[in-house]
């Protein structure tokens, strides 16, 4: 078994100044002047704004100590030293739930839902809704090691399934995950299922095969693909020729910057919300500095490259996932809304859906409490 060592996180002084005198020397090319200036990719207002506040207000030492706030933890799994944080609630190590995150999100995203997750009493809760929460980083994301090459999200369920077995001792877990986090959570379910109970997601990531079966679902996939038309230029290129991407970011914290806050922009719920309401500055930017800090950008964009070497998110005939399933559907989600449930249920064995009055794609960091009441729900039935 892998030893199990603690982890802090350290930033370096020097390396910070050197980030910072970096988006202070910015060069900043022309800005279009449109109405809407997210119309043509990060807002340059916006973007100058927020790099105004990182060299200026943003703490990076209260970041760090924000970072410390849970018990973290290192662990060398086959090739990989996985980072991850482990938080024994009020469940005493007998209800674990792994959470995976997703990109460009971090295992920061979940960090205003882990207390009420696992000292529900803390909030007026009860004590029997608490979860033991281990929350890793991705291989290649924040502190965990880089692969040498793209790898996917089969790959780091089988990791994360000997985490949990292996070096942590769970003989049975729960699992969630949004994003590439419900990628690795259907294939946990998949793959893993004599040790995963049930699994929880807030994006749907596999596909039946067959393709649409009736007028909702073909109305559903012409809407995506025209989404993919306009959000999609991300995808194919992270998908397609990620190392490209890696070069314009090297050592350009501020267009590191615009490519991630893009995403946020964008995949939010902001019918009724601005952007600064939903995410604070200083939110956004320690996400953004858990790639520029681990040099992790490039190693994140190859995921997609992954995702494709693996196979894709098609299912083969034949093939569903039959762990018991529970569905958020954030109506937010711009790029990736969920599928009818007639076509969810040829790929998963849908045994909860719940239609959420808010929020978008990054569910834990945008509508927390919404999230914690959902996913405590199903923990009721599912563990």
């Amino acid at each position: 078994m892998s030893q199990v060592q603690p982890f802090e996180v350290q930033w370096d002084e020097a390396r910070v100044a050197d980030v910072l005198a970096k988006v202070a020397a910015y060069d900043w090319p022309p800005i279009p002047e449109v109405p809407d200036g997210w119309a043509y990719g990060c807002d340059g207002a916006w973007l100058k704004g927020l790099c105004d506040h990182w060299t200026g207000a943003y703490d990076w030492r209260a970041a760090v100590a924000e970072l410390n706030r849970f018990p973290q933890f290192t662990a060398r799994v086959e090739d990989f030293d996985l980072h991850f944080v482990h938080v024994v609630g009020e469940a005493g190590g007998k209800r674990p739930l792994l959470m995976s995150h997703g990109w460009p999100g971090s295992h920061y995203e979940f960090w205003q839902v882990i207390e009420q997750l696992a000292f529900p009493s803390r909030f007026g809760g009860d004590p029997a809704d608490a979860f033991d929460l281990v929350i890793p980083s991705l291989p290649g994301f924040g502190f965990s090691s880089k692969p040498s090459r793209p790898m996917g999200q089969r790959t780091t369920a089988r990791l994360f399934n000997t985490l949990m077995t292996q070096v942590l001792g769970y003989s049975t877990y729960l699992a969630q995950g949004g994003d590439w986090g419900s990628m690795i959570t259907s294939w946990l379910g998949l793959d893993h299922a004599d040790h995963v109970r049930a699994i929880h997601l807030n994006m749907m990531a596999f596909r039946a095969p067959g393709g649409p079966q009736t007028p909702e679902e073909t109305a559903w996939m012409t809407r995506q693909a025209g989404m993919m038309d306009v959000m999609g230029a991300y995808f194919r290129l992270q998908a397609s020729k990620p190392q490209s991407l890696a070069w314009l970011g090297a050592s350009n914290p501020v267009g590191q910057a615009a490519w991630i806050a893009e995403r946020f922009h964008d995949w939010s719920d902001l019918r009724t919300k601005s952007f600064e309401a939903v995410y604070s500055k200083d939110r956004l930017l320690t996400n953004i500095m858990l790639y520029v800090m681990t040099d992790s950008f490039a190693t994140g964009a190859w995921y997609y490259r992954g995702m494709l070497e693996e196979g894709g998110v098609a299912l083969q005939p034949g093939q569903r996932c039959e762990t018991p399933t529970a569905f958020a559907n954030f109506p937010g989600e711009a790029l990736y809304p969920a599928p009818p449930r007639s076509f969810a249920d040829r790929g998963y064995n849908i045994v909860r859906w719940t239609d959420m009055p808010s929020g978008g794609h990054f569910a834990a960091m945008e509508e927390p409490d919404l999230f914690v009441d959902d996913v405590k729900a199903w923990g009721r039935t599912a563990g």
